[in-house]
């Protein structure tokens, strides 16, 4: 069953006359004769009385017309939301960000949202291989992050900038240093995020190429609760430099070395379909 037939079928009810439908459809009346004899075929019941050259509704034709128009309608209806999709009218993304990256989520936000207030956005924030689990299984659209050594071939990786590792402290710290070296820092009270973040592994294995022992006072899963520990000059951690540059209450101080810098990745899945919405999230994202 196609809807061309419904389309033919219904303008025959709604004219009672063959060649009068075919005339209004710019076919040939053999052509609609044909397409609604196959409907007919299909369903397995005559939807006209042929009497001489008039047609005459049967009484399944009238049934049949109530659902051949609700699926014309439910049809120019996809029609019509597919087209508010490509004029960015209605939509939803889904997007997972690590906690480091949420400033420069929100500045692509802020543009984003106001050029197309009628796409539905959803965040979740999350480690990175947390996130990289969900987009596998289609439930997030893309992910802003930090690159990790885990490199995935099924996922694309969009690179969008490098942002320091820094020793982080409280403005009221005295310690005045425009850079530090990583074997420094461990010699401090360390509070990190938990093993599941990428940014642990970074600082241990950085720590390790120098034969250092990591030695963090607590570990957490919670970065903003980490970064309110940090704020009462207790403890000290290291964090990506986006991670807190807006912060007025603390401060941070770039670790010197090789290496000593994380790239800011969007994650998608290769070869998958991209929204027009997602199209101009990214694009935003590049230039934020």
């Amino acid at each position: 069953m196609e809807l061309r037939q419904l389309k033919y079928f219904l303008k025959a009810k709604e004219l009672l006359n063959f060649t009068s439908a075919a005339e209004e459809l710019y076919i040939s009346q053999s052509t609609l004769s044909q397409q609604i004899k196959q409907l007919e075929i299909e369903l397995g019941v005559p939807l006209f009385d042929r009497i001489g050259k008039r047609i005459v509704l049967t009484q399944a034709g009238e049934e049949f017309s109530v659902y051949a128009k609700k699926s014309l309608d439910k049809s120019k209806e996809g029609f019509l939301a597919m087209q508010d999709l490509r004029e960015l009218k209605s939509g939803k993304l889904e997007i997972g960000v690590s906690y480091g990256l949420r400033l420069t989520l929100l500045a692509a936000l802020k543009s984003f949202t106001s050029k197309f207030p009628s796409i539905q956005i959803q965040i979740t924030f999350n480690t990175t291989q947390t996130l990289i689990h969900l987009l596998e299984e289609s439930k997030l659209d893309f992910i802003l992050t930090f690159k990790d050594d885990f490199y995935y071939t099924n996922l694309e990786y969009t690179p969008l900038f490098s942002s320091k590792m820094s020793f982080v402290t409280t403005k009221e710290n005295d310690l005045n240093r425009k850079e530090i070296k990583l074997e420094e820092v461990v010699n401090y009270p360390l509070i990190m995020p938990s093993m599941e973040y990428s940014t642990t592994h970074f600082i241990i294995d950085a720590l390790r190429e120098k034969n250092i022992k990591p030695n963090f006072s607590i570990e957490i899963n919670d970065i903003p609760t980490l970064i309110e520990m940090v704020k009462t000059g207790q403890w000290y951690t290291i964090l990506a430099q986006t991670t807190i540059s807006s912060d007025t209450d603390l401060k941070s101080i770039p670790i010197k070395g090789k290496n000593m810098e994380r790239e800011a990745v969007i994650i998608s899945q290769k070869e998958a379909y991209k929204t027009m919405a997602m199209q101009k999230f990214l694009e935003i994202l590049k230039q934020v």
